[in-house]
């Protein structure tokens, strides 16, 4: 059964923090259609490749992960604010080798006791999170001293061109169009301001091949939360 709602240092948690229905079903198909076309499952068995014990999936969207979890891992708790994707998602935790549960919330305030997870898994969503410092913030709290984040991410990227472009589409029309979603951010930046050590990563392309897009760079890579960092909230 999911995990019970609880409030934390962060505030309250809403069933339904994030509401984008129609982006919510383009993502739906698009993310589909990327598993092959583009190449995204073989990065997702790269990114959770050698996880083990509980695993908390920040933004886990309609549950695409939850096929390449390794048998190691003893329960994933996906937290998903968005509706549709969560409905999607529980579908996906059904069909999982891996125990899935599949809970709402949102990333600033995760509805989850502190350090109660060996790893945290970060998979496209550090850009659209509504406040990023906040939701780094919980990662870090949710995860035991030591604990292990995975991410891929997008942002900023390119030469002079592509980054006046990322930053004219993220001042009007890109983040309606597209559920909140910001090209600029810096994820490798962020979690390292956010007081995590970072490990291996690389920067690639996607798709590798073709015309580059304002979406196409992509981070791929390791950190962890310092294993002699006190609790966040002193628990």
């Amino acid at each position: 059964m999911p995990l019970p709602l609880r409030p934390t240092g962060s505030g309250k948690v809403s069933r339904d923090a994030v509401h984008h229905p129609l982006f919510a079903r383009y993502y739906a198909r698009a993310s589909v259609s990327a598993e092959t076309r583009m190449g995204m499952g073989r990065i997702r068995e790269r990114m959770l490749a050698g996880l083990s014990g509980r695993v908390i999936e920040i933004g886990a969207g309609n549950g695409l992960n939850f096929a390449h979890y390794p048998r190691a891992v003893s329960e994933v708790v996906a937290i998903e604010p968005e509706r549709l994707l969560r409905q999607l998602a529980v579908e996906s935790a059904l069909r999982s080798e891996v125990p899935v549960d599949v809970v709402p919330g949102a990333a600033e305030a995760l509805p989850v006791k502190s350090e109660a997870f060996d790893a945290a898994v970060i998979s496209l969503v550090l850009c659209s999170v509504r406040d990023l410092p906040r939701a780094l913030g919980e990662v870090r709290r949710v995860l035991r001293p030591g604990g292990e984040v995975r991410f891929f991410e997008h942002g900023r990227g390119g030469g002079p061109t592509m980054r006046f472009t990322q930053r004219a589409l993220d001042r009007t029309v890109w983040p309606v169009l597209s559920g909140g979603c910001h090209l600029t951010r810096d994820p490798v930046a962020a979690l390292r301001d956010a007081g995590f050590e970072l490990g291996p990563y690389r920067r690639m392309a996607m798709p590798e091949n073709g015309p580059k897009l304002p979406m196409s760079y992509c981070v791929l890579g390791t950190a962890w939360r310092p294993a002699t960092e006190a609790s966040a909230d002193g628990r």
